[in-house]
């Protein structure tokens, strides 16, 4: 069965015990391609990290969440994630 884009999905990112602050909860969205984009551009990597995707009665792990971002069948644009390469100082400077 193929993969649906446009099914509703679930987002439960991975409890962040180790800081303080509050890590990103639970969160429905109208598409599984809004959720898997979310997952992938906005959340911190150690909320992705442990992190699962339900979409119906699939579930996809870390891994799957990326294999479907990554997808040519994936139908939003993508953006760059902000990972800056190993030389350039100017994200580690606005941490």
């Amino acid at each position: 069965m193929a993969f649906s884009y446009n099914t509703a999905a679930e987002l439960f990112p991975a409890a962040i015990r180790k800081k303080k602050r509050a890590g990103f909860a639970y969160r429905r969205f109208g598409t599984a391609a809004e959720a898997v984009r979310f997952a992938i551009e906005e959340l911190p990597a150690d909320s992705l990290n442990g992190a699962y995707l339900q979409v119906d009665e699939a579930r996809f792990d870390q891994s799957g969440i990326r294999s479907l971002y990554e997808s040519e069948a994936f139908p939003l644009p993508r953006r760059p994630r902000a990972a800056a390469p190993a030389g350039d100082k100017a994200d580690a400077d606005a941490a």
